[in-house]
Order: C-alpha cells, then sequence, then structure tokens
C-alpha cells in the first residue's frame, strides 16, 4: 500500500528538522561501537570486581568467550505492574546460558506509581521521575561490559525514561520485555461510577476502598488504557518488543517465554553476531512517526505528547506538536478502551489486539513498513501472534478481522476518521486535548472561567457548591514543570464528571497533566507558554468569557483589554518542600517546556 501523503510529509518535514542533530548524535554512537565493550580493557582488579558474583558465569566472563547482556531493571511492589520482574533477572540468566550467554543486572531504576500518589505532593516529583529513570539507566551502562541489553519497565514514567537512557547507549542492542496487564476486575465504567458517588457525598470511604480493591487486584498494570498500557502500544509500534508480547497477562507459560526469548534475541542482535541492530538504528524518525500513529488510532494517553518529544531528542530527532496534529487529522481511530470506550486492555487483546490493528493501518498506508525492529526487518511481523507448539514459541498470522467491532474496527470502517487528540491554540497558548472519549456535544465549551492557584482550591469551590451555578471554564494554573513539575490533575475527574451529568457545560484548561485514564471531560491541557513563564493564562480572571474548541482546535479568551494585563504572580512556597520536593528544585529549575519534551536534557539535542 502506498504510504499516506500527510504521513510521508510529517516524516521528511522531521527529517528535515533533525537532520544535524540526528547526524551529531549517530557519530557518537558509531564511534562508541567502534570502541565495543571494555571488558577485555579493563584492569584484572577491575574485571575481578566484575565477575565476583557472578557464580558459573565468572569463567565464561573472564575468557571473553560469551556475550554479555546487561539487565535494567525497575522492579518493585509497590507497583503491581512491576512486581513480576522480581524473578525475571534469574529467568534470563537462565535463558541465556542456554545459547551460551551471560547476563547481569546492571542497575535499578526508581519507579512510582501515579495511581498512588494521585492528588498528593509525590505527585509533583513524577513526572521529573522519568529523566531520574534516564539518569540512572546511564549509571547502570556506564560499566561498558555489556554487548546487549533488556530493560525491564512498564508504567507512565519509566519506559520513556528508559528509551531516553538506551538511546545515549544506542550502540547496544535493546529490547524491552513487559510484564503484562492483570486479569480483568471489576469494569472500569463500575469503578468510575462509585468514584462520582463518593465525590457527591452519597457513599462512605468503606465502599471506595471495596470498588477500588475490586479493580486493582493483582500483578500487572492496571487494565485500563491508560499511559502505562499506552508505553506498551509504543514499544510494539516502534519495534522495541517482539510481536504480540504487550497485553499478555503475568504468571502465565505464554509470558515466560516470550520473556526468555527476549533475553535470547537481544544477544542475537549484539554485534558478537551477524544481525547487529543497535538501538539506534531502530528508533530513527520513522519509528517515531509509527508510534504517534499508534498513539492517535488507539487514542492513547495525552502524557505521550511531552514524553515522545523527550525521547526523541535523545536520539537527536526534533518532533513538535503540529506533527502530533496533522497525523490526527488523518489516522482513523481504530480502538475504544476505557476510558475511551467500556472494554479494558484484556478484551482489546483477545478482540485482535495490536497485530489487527497494525495490520489494518499498514493496509491503509498509515505506517512505514520498512522499519528496523529488534524481530527483524519491516513491521508486517508486527501483525503476528505468538504461540506455543511443542517446539517452542512460534508466531503465526494474526486475526484478519475483528473479532469485536465494539472494541476494535477495521480502517475502511473506523470509530471516526481522526486520531484521539487534538491540538489547540489561541491568545490563551497552545495546548492539547484527548478527544477520543469526550462525546462531540462536548466537544466546545464557551463560559466564564472560574480560576484556581491549586487543585485543592478546585476541590473544595466544588464541595462549597460554588461551581454548581451554570457552565463553567475551570482554569487550573502554575501548575507547569517549571511552577511545580507539572503534576497530573486526574483526582479533579470525578467531580468534574458530575458537574458535567447534571447538564452543565464544563471544560478544564491548565498548564498542567491529566493522567491517562481522564477522558470525557474536555481539556485543554499542557498549555504553553505556563504560569509562571507569564503565559497568557497568568492573566486570566474569574468571569473572563473562555473557549475551548476541539473541533477548530481553538483555545482563547474573549475580554477587553486582556492583552495589557499584567500577569498574575502566585506564591509556590508550598511546591517547594516536603515528600522530596525541596531535591528537585534543581529540576524545576532547568526544565524546558512541555511542548519540548519538558526534560531536563536539553544539552542532548544542543538546545
Amino acid at each position: 500500500m502506498r504510504l499516506n501523503q500527510t504521513v510521508r510529509d510529517v516524516t521528511d518535514r522531521i527529517i528535515a528538522r533533525s537532520a544535524k542533530p540526528r547526524a551529531a548524535y549517530l557519530d557518537r554512537m558509531r564511534a562508541a561501537k567502534g570502541k565495543g565493550p571494555a571488558r577485555a580493557h579493563l584492569s584484572c582488579s577491575g574485571q575481578a570486581h566484575a565477575y565476583a558474583a557472578t557464580g558459573e558465569d565468572q569463567m565464561p566472563l573472564a575468557e571473553g568467550t560469551a556475550g554479555h547482556l546487561g539487565i535494567v531493571t525497575a522492579y518493585n511492589d509497590m507497583l503491581s505492574a512491576h512486581q513480576p520482574f522480581e524473578t525475571y533477572p534469574q529467568r534470563i540468566r537462565d535463558a541465556v546460558r542456554r545459547v551460551g550467554g551471560t547476563a547481569q543486572v546492571a542497575g535499578g531504576v526508581p519507579a512510582m506509581c501515579d495511581g498512588v500518589t494521585q492528588g498528593e505532593a509525590g505527585m509533583e516529583l513524577s513526572l521529573f521521575s522519568r529523566d531520574t529513570i534516564a539518569m540512572a539507566t546511564g549509571i547502570a551502562l556506564s560499566h561498558n561490559v555489556f554487548d546487549a541489553t533488556v530493560y525491564l519497565g512498564v508504567c507512565d514514567k519509566i519506559v520513556p525514561g528508559l528509551v531516553i537512557g538506551a538511546q545515549v547507549f544506542g550502540h547496544l542492542p535493546a529490547v524491552f520485555l513487559p510484564a503484562g496487564p492483570m486479569t480483568s476486575g471489576i469494569s472500569n465504567d463500575d469503578k468510575a461510577k462509585v468514584r462520582q458517588k463518593f465525590a457527591a457525598g452519597e457513599i462512605g470511604r468503606d465502599e471506595l476502598l471495596k470498588s477500588e480493591m475490586a479493580a486493582y487486584h493483582g500483578p500487572g498494570t492496571c487494565t485500563f488504557y491508560g499511559t502505562a498500557n499506552t508505553n506498551q502500544m509504543l514499544m510494539e509500534f516502534m519495534g522495541l518488543h517482539l510481536p504480540g508480547s504487550s497485553f499478555v497477562n503475568p504468571g502465565t507459560d505464554m509470558r515466560a517465554a516470550l520473556t526468555e526469548e527476549g533475553a535470547r534475541r537481544a544477544l542475537a542482535l549484539s554485534a558478537l553476531g551477524n544481525d547487529y541492530t543497535p538501538v539506534c538504528d531502530i528508533l530513527d524518525e520513522r519509528a517515531y512517526v509509527n508510534g504517534i500513529v499508534g498513539l492517535m488510532t488507539t487514542g492513547g494517553s495525552t502524557n505521550l505528547l511531552i514524553h515522545l518529544i523527550a525521547m526523541a531528542r535523545a536520539g537527536g530527532i526534533i518532533l513538535d506538536w503540529q506533527d502530533f496534529s496533522e497525523l490526527s487529522d488523518v489516522v482513523p481511530l481504530l480502538a475504544r478502551v476505557y476510558p475511551n470506550g467500556l472494554a479494558d486492555v484484556n478484551h482489546f487483546h483477545a478482540a485482535g489486539g495490536l497485530g489487527y490493528v497494525i495490520g489494518q493501518l499498514l493496509n491503509s498506508g498509515h505506517l512505514h513498513a520498512d522499519t528496523r525492529t529488534v524481530a527483524g526487518s519491516g513491521l508486517e511481523s508486527y501483525t503476528a501472534e505468538p504461540f506455543l507448539s511443542d517446539d517452542g514459541l512460534v508466531w503465526k498470522p494474526g486475526a484478519a478481522e475483528s473479532l469485536n467491532d465494539k472494541i476494535i474496527r477495521p480502517a475502511s470502517a473506523p470509530f471516526q476518521p481522526t486520531g484521539g487528540l487534538s491540538r489547540l491554540s489561541g491568545n490563551l497558548g497552545t495546548g492539547v486535548m484527548k478527544i477520543s472519549a469526550v462525546a462531540e456535544e462536548h466537544r466546545v465549551v464557551e463560559a466564564p472561567a472560574r480560576v484556581f492557584h491549586d487543585q485543592e482550591e478546585a476541590k473544595a469551590a466544588f464541595k462549597a457548591g460554588e461551581l454548581d451555578k451554570g457552565d463553567v471554564v475551570i482554569v487550573v494554573r502554575f501548575q507547569g514543570p517549571k511552577a511545580n513539575g507539572m503534576p497530573e490533575l486526574h483526582s479533579m475527574t470525578p467531580f468534574l464528571g458530575i458537574m458535567q451529568g447534571r447538564g452543565q457545560k464544563v471544560a478544564l484548561v491548565t498548564d498542567g497533566r491529566m493522567s491517562g485514564a481522564s477522558g470525557k471531560i474536555p481539556s485543554a491541557i499542557h498549555v504553553v507558554p505556563e504560569a509562571l513563564d507569564g503565559g497568557p493564562i497568568s492573566k486570566l480572571r474569574d468571569g473572563d468569557m473562555v473557549r475551548v474548541d476541539a473541533l477548530t482546535g481553538t483555545l482563547e479568551v474573549k475580554a477587553e483589554g486582556f492583552d495589557d494585563r499584567d500577569p498574575v504572580v502566585a506564591d509556590l512556597s508550598a511546591y517547594q518542600h516536603g515528600t522530596g520536593r525541596e531535591m528537585f528544585a534543581l529540576f524545576r529549575n532547568a526544565v524546558t517546556s512541555a511542548d519540548t519534551g519538558a526534560t531536563v536534557f536539553s544539552t542532548l539535542i544542543g538546545d
């Protein structure tokens, strides 16, 4: 199928825009490859330190006869999604020994649960944890003794941070090994209804806790299509997972087989063999465009509008929100997974999953088919599905038709002809909206503003009955990366849903983020310039008429003399201390804007 012209044009523009930094990055990777792993060049003392605790692997390492695999793990048992990784290192070591290789845990990286920190001070460290993870990955690999790498990570900031770190060591092959989603509990829709009842004071905390524990009940990712599962989708679309591996449940024979095969595959891609495939060659401009297409066609998390930009910049590639917007205009929405529908990711996987979606997009010309992947050359192999046979793990053709057209549809009959995200701009700045879960009748809101400097202020106003007097655009500002680390504001969703449900036209405008689980409220988020930088959002006053229009891509205020107003200055002292926030002042002072990835790594691309 001929490549869609817009996909081609956007890709060509990214290649041209990125030419200089991309060339410099690839030069660095070629130089690193030429030096190779330093095992043979280490002093005898250095080698002894490196191999001292490797047991039966000590002599193969000392003799230098085996390919050596570095494991970077985000294991902890605070995150249900990461708890299965506890046993992965031993399984990986055993798997590579059977093919003559060795493996070591190179290092661990932090991994925080956004579900625990929603609405809490810890959420202000969440976005910054991504760059901390990238730095921890760099420390893990700085020993320079590995031929290839595998990465154990799933959730919100963890995968983007690992991808950034992997690209800094982009001369090494990299395979990402997921843990899979937990089995389905109560439906996400039922869970949301219980939350709304609690927010309205109709039930007590005991009933709320019972509901939440029935939803989040075991090992694996949360089953809604939030940031964690969007990450897993991206790793397949971008060629860093084995085909069909993203949404296989933990604790199954298939999950174990995919983990072992992924480890063996990483070693097979090293410079010691005939199929050398470093991650710098996989993650090129075409792979990132494929990732954006995947984000749009599945209605994925808005967090990736920040993360993909930061990830790409680590490889010398410059993306901007206009790229996302233009691709969203031509990519059909093929999936409806909660919060964009009632199904969870287990239902999505059973209905045909990523293999079916990728196949549809290849046939419709919306994906670059010729990318390099950890499975080989070309994306066609990602339409296949893994099976267990007497001979071990095999891949067979995936579903040729959707097995549930309420969850997945063909490109010829999509849920809507455009993707899941919309770019908004106007005299209030530039922001983005996830429209895949917003009903068409709610995609345009023009109403008086009610302005807050904190989500707790907004919640208090709702509880006091101050927000039930008609249509309203709720503005929560001074929530950008420089102000307080750009926390998600998902804990506002229940009361916003109540307001919408009782017939009010309601929208949210913020320079902060919303969770990947947020959906039905029209929310103009990631607004830049942020309020702390004196952006127009800092000039808004209560009562100003604000228009949030996802149909025309408009974000504007209609107020006499608006441009001549002085920006409001907020007291941000409450964001500076407690729960570790004092340690991240350096990040707040150095971070770039949301539309450039909200990263402290501007020097990676020479900004």
